[in-house]
């Protein structure tokens, strides 16, 4: 099994010596790195760009700059995606937005994790899980989301809080670790 199939299972694998997935990463960096030096009156320009670095888009999203990502083809996001400032995407595995999701500045979604053995992680190896946002979720700013976490539809997500766990549908939940505070009615 080769180390990008390894880690898009989610078991173990390199990615720090692996030419693969090293020449991908530096190929999205490149991008990222031109799309936050685009004009940000640029529209057009800014569109057509995150439509190289993204999997899967619907037609109407919008990312404020800057924006980073490890490989951009994991992510798919749905139609009326809105993310403010510093969006921070380690896309190792799948990261899946649903429809009107809007997402505060200075928030990152983690799917890469390391063993807890240090010998292992010593070799370089980690684990990648992926995320998944429903429709209709609201992300406040300086939000984290640790690999392998569902978010479910109609979700609030608090400022600062650090997702560990799945949240259900129609919950509001904050907090580090972030934890279901009430119904979303």
């Amino acid at each position: 099994m080769f180390e990008k199939e390894k880690m898009l299972a989610g078991k173990l694998y390199n990615a720090n010596y692996d030419e693969e997935l090293i020449k991908e990463r530096m190929n999205v960096k490149d991008k990222c790195f031109e799309y936050n030096n685009i004009k940000p009156s640029n529209i057009e320009d800014r569109t057509k760009l995150m439509k190289e670095i993204l999997g899967k888009y619907k037609d109407n999203f919008f990312i404020e700059q800057p924006f980073m990502c490890d490989y951009g083809y994991n992510i798919e996001i749905g139609e009326n995606f809105y993310s403010n400032h510093n969006l921070i995407i380690l896309d190792a595995n799948k990261v899946k937005f649903g429809n009107n999701v809007f997402i505060a500045p200075n928030c990152g979604f983690y799917t890469a994790g390391h063993p807890l053995d240090y010998e292992i992680r010593n070799k370089g190896l980690e684990y990648a899980k992926p995320i998944t946002v429903g429709n209709n979720v609201w992300i406040g700013g300086n939000v984290i989301v640790l690999p392998g976490v569902t978010i479910g539809d109609n979700v609030i997500i608090g400022s600062g809080s650090v997702v560990t766990k799945d949240i259900p549908d129609n919950k509001i939940a904050y907090g580090n670790p972030c934890r279901i505070i009430r119904d979303n009615d």
